[in-house]
């Protein structure tokens, strides 16, 4: 692929029945345009968690793919309550989903160690009051 290919989807808060659409269709497209399974099992498991978590705590977002020859960059933004410690985010088992949520079987607090594990480069950037921005980028 000598040039960028660019996807856009928006997210849809507090509806966990489209949620992961997104990475389903991202995970078809990247099957069209003839990547290794590998690559794409990560590019959707990584979109996924983050869909799943913009569903969760910030009534959904956005959703930006970019594919390029020799990465994919996922960017994920919300303008929902942002991420007070991002560290302890990070920790496996951490969440602050609620019990609703959690009775779904979300909110297990693997979706950002998730994100970090099935890529190559995660940056959460995220604001109190404000949003989060997650950018993660899978080496093709």
């Amino acid at each position: 692929m000598d040039e960028r290919v660019s996807f856009h989807f928006d997210v849809d808060g507090d509806n966990f029945a489209s949620a992961g659409e997104a990475s389903v269709t991202i995970k078809k497209i990247l099957r069209q345009l003839g990547l290794s399974p590998e690559i794409i099992r990560r590019v959707s498991i990584a979109m996924y968690e983050g869909e799943i978590n913009m569903v969760i705590h910030a009534n959904g977002g956005s959703a930006d793919v970019h594919v390029d020859a020799d990465k994919i960059t996922i960017i994920l933004s919300d303008t929902g309550p942002g991420i007070a410690d991002i560290e302890l985010a990070m920790q496996a088992g951490y969440s602050t989903a609620p019990d609703t949520v959690r009775s779904l079987g979300f909110g297990a607090g693997m979706g950002l160690p998730n994100m970090k594990r099935y890529t190559d480069e995660m940056n959460i950037d995220s604001v109190v009051g404000k949003g989060t921005t997650v950018t993660m980028v899978v080496t093709i």
